[in-house]
């Protein structure tokens, strides 16, 4: 059996996180002697290289990426250890890394502040990025659960639902288009648009809304890479966008956005916690997906009305 400890463990994701032996020594409270001889007795237990070391920093081995991915579950499940033994003991207390797609960030603050009112004992970090790299870092056990639409499919999963998340189109209020009904996609084809990066969720929800129309668009959509650049530019007048219904709730409430009343829009799609099919539950992960299952959807967005109410027809 291998000899190898917790600690070598830590100093591997250390060396892993930060690229070099002297700043992973800073972050672990040691020095760069003491990390290079830890680092030197796990690779001699192991019986080959896990960094190949330059001038520029450590780079991981192929043997190296095996041992970082097994390290993280190591340290992961010893953590998950301890929460659930201190649960045990009566006391609520734990850490979640929670990760958000960019979307989320809009409705996140919410949740870790209506859950930790609940659950004090409990602190919370929040990273937000795009989905690529939410899931990324759930694959790499860098987050304990992250927020975000359709699941991923390229490993093992736990998926809660918790709640809906509309998908609309908007413009400026001043559009032509702003107060017209039933606004076909034949229509939306002829305007100007702004969408998101390729393989963003919103993004492919857009192409297959729009794929029978697509090809006779009558401009190339304009690429942005974030939903706040995308609502300045709609309130700039410089095109129409799909959006989520989660992002714009405070533009829609000033009268900066409106939203159009697009043919079988909004479109439906749902939030999910997810977690990583190897991570364990722990009490304070537990504790959040039962959070989420019951007051999740109170604590997302409400979007506001696609149109203003008509007034009734004259007899």
């Amino acid at each position: 059996m291998l000899n190898i400890s917790i600690r070598q463990m830590h100093t591997l994701l250390a060396i892993q996180r930060h690229g070099k032996i002297s700043a992973a020594a800073k972050s672990l409270g040691l020095t760069s002697p003491a990390v290079t001889l830890q680092l030197q007795q796990l690779e001699q237990e192991l019986g080959c290289q896990l960094f190949l070391r330059s001038k520029s920093g450590a780079q991981p081995t192929e043997i190296g990426e095996i041992a970082i991915q097994t390290a993280r579950r190591i340290v992961n499940e010893v953590t998950s250890l301890g929460e659930t033994v201190q649960a045990h003991k009566g006391v609520a207390a734990g850490t979640i890394r929670l990760g958000v797609v960019s979307t989320g960030k809009y409705f996140a603050p919410r949740v870790i502040a209506a859950f930790t009112a609940l659950h004090p004992g409990i602190s919370m970090t929040l990273v937000a990025a795009n989905r690529s790299e939410i899931i990324q870092k759930l694959h790499d056990h860098d987050i304990d659960i992250a927020l975000m639409g359709r699941p991923p499919t390229s490993f093992g999963v736990n998926a809660t639902l918790f709640g809906d998340h509309p998908l609309v189109f908007i413009a400026s209020p001043d559009h032509p288009l702003v107060g017209k009904l039933d606004i076909s996609r034949e229509e939306l084809a002829e305007q100007k648009f702004i969408v998101r990066e390729r393989g963003s969720g919103t993004r492919s929800s857009f192409e297959f809304f729009m794929a029978d129309t697509i090809e006779g668009m009558r401009t190339v959509p304009t690429e942005m890479d974030s939903n706040e650049t995308i609502k300045q530019a709609v309130i700039a007048g410089l095109g129409i966008a799909f959006i989520s219904g989660h992002t714009i709730e405070q533009e829609c409430q000033a009268g900066r956005i409106a939203i159009l009343d697009v043919v079988e829009t909004p479109i439906r799609r749902q939030w999910f916690a997810i977690r990583h099919a190897n991570r364990s539950a722990t009490p304070a992960l537990q504790a959040l997906d039962d959070f989420l299952r019951v007051r999740g959807p109170s604590l997302l967005p409400v979007m506001s009305k696609p149109y203003q109410a008509m007034l009734p027809v004259q007899t």
